[in-house]
């Protein structure tokens, strides 16, 4: 059995069909192990005994729209995967902070790796990096000024559409944490 998590993209924890209890149950109703939730912005991790991701995917998301429907999207990552973005430490000596959001924005298994950043830095992201084994852009946000979209987060969403998700490192950290705390 492998441990992964799910990002879902698009969960709004104040609509009743997105809670964690009812993610949690669509999950489990698929058949899956150790489902737990981390946080309640859509973030499940669980075992499975199936190694294709992007049917993982698929069967979720299908499933997602079948039980509550939910279409934002479903991302996910084994626990291997996000251990080793982890340990490789691409944000050394940087503390999340308002000045300093640290954020990991996931593509689909199935997606294009980039070729090439855009040409135009935003001035409120600092990337840091494209990590192709675990398919994540890595950047770091002044976000000091709540509510502005920075021209990178537009970007991303331009390019990539629903095929992306965005979690913060610290989030991340937790969704590893979580998983090794299921064994």
């Amino acid at each position: 059995m492998t441990g992964y998590a799910a990002l879902l993209r698009g969960i709004a924890p104040s609509n009743p069909n997105m809670t964690n209890d009812k993610l949690r149950g669509v999950f489990e109703k698929l058949g899956f192990e150790q489902v737990a939730s981390v946080l309640a912005s859509g973030n499940i991790v669980f075992h499975s005994a199936e190694t294709d991701v992007p049917a993982l995917e698929q069967q979720i998301q299908q499933a997602l729209i079948a039980e509550l429907g939910i279409g934002g999207g479903t991302i996910i990552r084994s626990h291997q995967e996000l251990r080793t973005l982890l340990d490789s430490d691409p944000f050394p000596g940087l503390t999340h902070g308002r000045g300093t959001y640290l954020t990991a924005t996931f593509l689909k298994d199935s997606t294009k790796v980039p070729v090439k950043l855009p040409d135009q830095p935003d001035p409120l992201v600092q990337v840091v990096g494209f990590d192709k084994p675990a398919r994540v852009f890595l950047s770091i946000v002044d976000n000091s000024d709540p509510g502005k979209t920075p021209d990178f987060m537009a970007w991303l969403d331009k390019t990539y559409g629903k095929d992306i998700t965005t979690r913060t490192w610290l989030t991340v950290q937790r969704i590893v944490k979580k998983l090794e705390s299921l064994g």
